[in-house]
């Protein structure tokens, strides 16, 4: 990890200045050491997805050289990209690290959730994901969200209380001041903490960049074929895509943001190293979310809505 004495900030004379990502690097690392602290049994949300990859990275630093003291959970819809299922189970493997998935698939089998018309399952999360946690008794559950993705994202706090049905209300946030968190909660309720809460996509990039982490290759420009749905570049799959009258073609796209792949978009995009990728997310004047996934384009409220039902 880099050290404060050898980092100087730019514009400053001072030998122990932070520069910005050193600060977001620190604040994510005491993140990680407070819930160690404060909670019983902690999860990490782990999709495979750039945020929760950094947010791992960060995890694997807090702790260093003693192993992450916390298992992974991963809620998988059936409809995930094969790319993004591959580096998950590579990464586990790698650190030795435990994984739960919840699948809604088996919640599909059984009965408990039903199809949606559109074909996706990114909001058929919610009931796999609330019944592990309380299943599993995590008290904690890490997730990578930030609060420059969404509007309903940016009314989070680092730590954000949820009730014993999973549920969230934006009333009862808690004040965070000096970077003191609040963990109370009582039996049956949890805490969902974001570490990234403070990044921005770009902060994210940038760090990828310095601390040279690998991700899946879909983050990067690639040929792939691709059909136009709602002004987003599908994937085809056997998700229900494509329709009549859609058209697969090959393109040279990649991925902003990862998810279940009946709504997720690619971006055109020639972006094949990280240099490019960065440069080209600071002209953009697009969120992640905003310019790629269908399922927050479903109302102004969709992300809230889903959230207050004890979405990610």
């Amino acid at each position: 990890m880099t050290t404060a004495a050898t980092t100087v900030e730019e514009g400053t004379d001072s030998p122990y200045a932070l520069s910005h990502l050193d600060a977001l690097e620190s604040e994510a690392v005491h993140i990680f050491r407070e819930v160690a602290g404060e909670f019983e049994k902690p999860v990490i949300l782990f999709s495979g997805g750039k945020d929760s990859i950094v947010m791992l990275h960060l995890a694997l630093k807090a702790f260093a050289p003693a192993p992450v003291p916390f298992a992974l959970l991963h809620v998988d819809t059936g409809h995930n990209f094969p790319e993004v299922l591959d580096y998950r189970d590579r990464t586990v493997t790698e650190h030795g690290l435990r994984l739960h998935v919840a699948s809604v698939q088996d919640y599909l089998d059984r009965g408990v959730l039903k199809e949606r018309p559109d074909g996706t399952r990114n909001p058929l999360q919610t009931v796999p994901l609330t019944d592990t946690i309380r299943e599993q008794g995590f008290d904690a559950v890490f997730g990578g969200g930030r609060r420059d993705e969404e509007k309903a994202r940016a009314k989070e706090r680092v730590f954000s209380l949820r009730d014993e049905f999973s549920q969230w209300d934006p009333r009862r946030q808690r004040p965070e001041l000096w970077n003191l968190y609040n963990g109370r909660h009582a039996p049956g309720e949890h805490v969902r903490v974001f570490p990234l809460s403070n990044w921005t996509e770009l902060d994210v990039w940038q760090y990828i960049a310095r601390e040279n982490i690998e991700l899946p290759e879909i983050y990067y420009a690639h040929e792939r074929e691709v059909f136009q749905r709602g002004g987003m570049w599908l994937t085809a799959g056997e998700w229900g895509g494509p329709k009549d009258g859609e058209t697969v073609e090959k393109r040279l796209v990649r991925y902003r943001t990862v998810g279940d792949m009946s709504c997720t978009g690619a971006v055109d995009s020639d972006a094949d190293t990280i240099e490019k990728v960065i440069t080209e997310i600071a002209a953009s004047r697009l969120t992640e979310r905003g310019a790629t996934r269908a399922d927050d384009k479903l109302s102004e409220a969709a992300m809230e809505d889903r959230k207050r039902e004890g979405y990610f």
